[in-house]
């Protein structure tokens, strides 16, 4: 499928979208699954059809489906959200690279840290009204100040997955 996104700003319907995070844990025998529910954002298309935004999630939203879990993961021990109640993605260009794929160019913030990132998302639906983006990536937590590690429980990536709905903003 080749896509064709309209210029213009685009604010993320958080109704159609979703977050969700994947750890292995356990020295690599138990899958920890979470989803992050608020989510925010906006974004813009140029004429030249490169695009800019941001995304943020509300660190308070995390769901394990553990509340013990969920309250340390908020802890200062991960993402302390006392702190820090948002992590956000500030998309500084994006562009289509043939078919339904784009290349995503960003800055991840976490914990107040910021890192670059660059990821591919897939346009999975597109028209003058809506578009939804699908993307799946790593990321290294010890980057982000989250070296909590009791008895080396806890190794590897976390991976993000995220299927974001965008509909034209109203001018």
């Amino acid at each position: 499928m080749t896509v064709a996104v309209e210029t213009g700003i685009w604010q993320l319907d958080p109704t159609a979208s979703a977050v969700a995070l994947r750890h292995r844990t356990m020295w690599g025998l138990v899958n920890v699954k979470g989803t992050l529910a608020a989510v925010g954002g906006r974004g813009e298309v140029a004429a030249d059809g490169t695009a800019t935004g941001t995304v943020t999630l509300d660190v308070a939203s995390l769901d394990t489906k553990n509340a013990k879990r969920d309250t340390h993961l908020r802890s200062a021990d991960f993402f302390d959200a006392d702190n820090h109640p948002e992590i956000t993605f500030a998309v500084r260009g994006a562009e289509l690279r043939g078919g339904d794929t784009a290349q995503v160019d960003g800055q991840l913030t976490v914990r107040g840290i910021s890192r670059p990132h660059t990821l591919t998302a897939r346009v999975t639906s597109a028209d003058a009204e809506a578009l939804t983006l699908e993307a799946e990536f790593t990321v290294d937590r010890a980057e982000f100040g989250m070296g909590w590690n009791q008895l080396g429980m806890i190794r590897g990536l976390t991976t993000v997955t995220a299927a974001l709905r965008f509909t034209r903003a109203q001018a």
